[in-house]
């Protein structure tokens, strides 16, 4: 009897590839805010457990949903290379693996905050493509296991082009599911016909010196292309700016309904923020800093007419996220807006398209929601948003820190004078000072480049001696009040990282 077994386990990879391009093609044409892929990613991410998720976010940064969706495809490979194992030697289980995935992608699909109907429609296909082509595949393996000698290279050559044929079709169908579910061409399709209104209010002109030009630190303004991202969508949602609505609810006068066209016709006015997310680790970068254009909030909430008692706004996303600001971040003198743009064009749809809501002060997980559809006004004590019904504190405030740029972490430089340069921040207070230390020495003042406001960070440099050996090199920062930066080494949960940057060069 021929040995089949990397056969079978290569029908099972077919079958599998298959079922997920087809439940993708599907989504494409019937649920475009949600694929089965996605809906199933989505329900990992919310039960992976907090101190996981930080993890993943430490290890890989920005690339966290990349390794998520390749680990879940890896995932995939292998369970699909065991039901074609297991079909072939004991049919119909395999076929009952795979479609219990289907059943799987049905229940996720309905968890999901952009369900619709249709969305039942694609793990549907999905496992039924699956079980067809497994069962297929694994028929024609046993035919060559069984088949007499004289009809064993017939055979075979059937299972070669049934398996080589269908490997063929996985990987043109996942092609074209990439280039037809990716929302990002989709939308920006629709963003590109968007016209910003000018700035009622334009933003303040970046004072002269702010940006200091040194090789290797942030600039000061970070291009929209590196902004980093941190949000828990799998794929950037879908959303058509002509009928995106906003509603305002809970502890209002009156509900009030907004939709795109209404906020562009809004005064709009231009702001620099730096934001900050929570999970930024001491001398890490995720932050950024950019001219936003929007409405300020408090003229929605004051149109709504907020209720005595209420203390939070509950934002919802697109995709489900939420997240809870405290009410006075939202109505003081702040620039809080809902945003449209982002330095000079429509927000990208990575960073929210069409709305989302910046904050200046607080930290993303209590107040950055993208894709925002929903303000509901109401109480702390009767509201749980996605972090902080994880365990994070509710509130938020950005803490004040600095960062070395350069030189790099553990580089080798010519000993005597060198240039140690980077950026503090301690949005919606300001930075009045920074000071860098070389081992054990005292601290010295750094010179500060000119602040754009209270909102965003500012760059600095010092030039510090350094004789041939190992050095290690320490920043800290003040605020506007006068107080210094936290020396204490804390981690990122729950409310934010403290400590002093510091890293490690050879002088030589």
């Amino acid at each position: 009897m021929p040995r089949t077994w990397p056969w079978a386990a290569a029908a099972g990879l077919v079958a599998a590839g298959i079922a997920v391009a087809a439940g993708e093609l599907a989504a494409a044409v019937l649920s475009p805010s949600l694929s089965p892929l996605t809906a199933v990613g989505a329900v990992v991410v919310d039960a992976v457990p907090a101190p996981v998720k930080e993890w993943a976010i430490a290890v890989f940064g920005t690339g966290d949903k990349l390794a998520l969706l390749a680990g879940m495809i890896l995932v995939i490979a292998v369970i699909g290379a065991a039901c074609g194992l297991l079909e072939t030697k004991s049919s119909p289980w395999g076929s009952a693996v795979i479609a219990a995935f289907g059943a799987a992608g049905v229940a996720a699909a309905l968890s999901r905050a952009q369900f619709s109907p249709l969305a039942l429609l694609p793990p549907v296909i999905a496992g039924a493509a699956g079980v067809l082509i497994l069962r297929a595949l694994a028929a024609r393996i046993r035919g060559y296991q069984t088949a007499p000698a004289a009809e064993s290279g017939a055979r075979r050559r059937e299972v070669l082009v049934g398996v080589g044929g269908g490997a063929a079709v996985a990987a043109v169908a996942g092609g074209l599911a990439g280039i037809s579910r990716s929302s990002q061409v989709a939308v920006e399709d629709l963003r590109a016909g968007v016209q910003l209104p000018a700035a009622v209010q334009p933003a303040l002109e970046v004072p002269a010196g702010a940006d200091l030009g040194v090789p290797g630190v942030d600039p000061l303004i970070t291009p929209n292309t590196d902004f980093y991202r941190i949000d828990t969508a799998l794929r950037v949602p879908l959303v058509d700016p002509r009928t995106w609505r906003l509603r305002v609810t809970g502890m209002v006068e009156k509900e009030i309904e907004i939709s795109y066209a209404d906020l562009l016709a809004k005064p709009l006015q231009e702001s620099w923020v730096t934001l900050a997310c929570v999970s930024n680790e001491v001398g890490g970068s995720l932050i950024g800093n950019a001219r936003w254009l929007g409405w300020p909030v408090r003229n929605l909430l004051a149109a709504a007419g907020v209720r005595e008692g209420a203390d939070t706004v509950l934002s919802t996303s697109e995709d489900g996220w939420t997240a809870t600001t405290p009410l006075e971040a939202l109505t003081d003198a702040r620039d809080a807006l809902l945003a449209v743009g982002m330095n000079g064009e429509p927000l990208p749809p990575e960073h929210g398209f069409p709305v989302r809501l910046v904050v200046p002060g607080l930290y993303g997980y209590v107040s950055a929601t993208k894709w925002v559809t929903e303000l509901k006004v109401s109480r702390f004590a009767d509201e749980a948003a996605y972090w902080t019904d994880r365990g994070w504190s509710e509130r938020g405030p950005i803490k004040l820190s600095s960062r070395i740029d350069t030189p790099a972490r553990n580089a080798a430089v010519p000993a005597g004078t060198l240039t140690v340069a980077g950026v503090a921040w301690a949005q919606h207070t300001g930075i009045s000072g920074v000071q860098v230390k070389v081992d054990d020495g005292g601290w010295q003042d750094a010179s500060l480049a000119a602040g754009i406001s209270a909102d965003t960070w500012r760059q600095y440099s010092a030039q510090v001696e350094l004789t041939p050996g190992e050095h290690t090199i320490n920043v800290r920062a003040a605020d506007a009040n006068g107080s210094l930066q936290d020396e204490t080494m804390r981690p990122v949960v729950p409310d934010g990282a403290t400590g002093l940057h510091s890293i490690k060069v050879t002088a030589r």
